[in-house]
């Protein structure tokens, strides 16, 4: 690991903290060293580069420099039982963090459940972790990885980044928006009734909002129409009997992709 700087406000949102470093081997898991050594959260850590950045199901995310790779540090987040939706608040924040970058209106797209599209390509992942520590109190991360300047070839989904699109948006301009929007969108979040907002601005994103799809989970592939998201933010399919499944986790592609 290698440091440009010590931790101070985060640009944005001052109520949270943040430290930057030129290379790092994955913004999560230092995080989750932060945590294990006693910080009380509220942590933003952002690298230049990544050598061992991972996506969900733990593949590998592709992290050269010029992106942008960051993650937030939470301590014991409130209320506790709904630590399940952050995924699509933080999706939220980040999608309009990029619009606010951009200068654009709705430039992003949302796929279930906190993926980035661009005219059907990928533009960014998220990531959370969690993990109850030795004293007891539960760390969660949310990791962001955004294709500011470069893209990889994926083996599951086309990918695009800001500056094939035409936008020329830094990592450092990009995170400070991030910032700004997740601290918005946590304070929204941690208010009786707060995701159901998120909801529907989630909703308002949405690429594939009643359109047939396939979701592969670890057990099967269903397809249907992607009728709606229930109140946790959990994808509700109507099969072709009219019946509705409620998915819980998984990976959607439109058929034949």
């Amino acid at each position: 690991m290698t440091g440009r700087s010590e931790e101070r406000p985060a640009p944005g949102a001052p109520d949270f903290r943040f430290e930057e470093h030129d290379s790092v081997g994955s913004t999560n898991s230092l995080c989750f060293e932060r945590a294990q050594r006693g910080h009380p959260g509220q942590l933003w850590i952002r690298a230049d580069q990544q050598t061992e950045g991972r996506g969900r199901r733990g593949r590998d995310w592709s992290s050269p420099g010029g992106n942008l790779f960051t993650s937030l540090l939470l301590i014991n987040p409130q209320p506790a039982d709904r630590i399940g939706e952050l995924p699509l608040a933080a999706a939220v924040a980040l999608a309009e963090a990029v619009d606010k970058a951009a200068g654009t209106l709705q430039l992003v797209s949302l796929k279930w459940p906190n993926d980035l599209l661009v005219e059907g390509e990928k533009l960014s992942g998220i990531l959370l972790e969690a993990e109850t520590l030795s004293d007891g109190r539960q760390a969660v991360v949310i990791g962001f990885g955004v294709n500011c300047v470069t893209h990889p070839q994926l083996s599951l989904y086309q990918a695009t980044d800001l500056r094939s699109l035409g936008f020329q948006v830094t990592a450092e301009r990009l995170f400070e928006c991030l910032s700004a929007a997740m601290a918005d969108t946590l304070a929204r979040w941690q208010l009786p009734g707060g995701f159901d907002s998120i909801r529907r601005d989630w909703l308002k994103r949405a690429a594939h909002l009643g359109k047939t799809i396939t979701v592969r989970t670890a057990q099967e592939e269903i397809t249907g129409i992607f009728a709606d998201l229930d109140a946790r933010g959990h994808l509700v399919v109507r099969l072709d009997d009219g019946r509705q499944r409620t998915l819980y986790a998984g990976d959607v592609f439109l058929p034949g992709r």
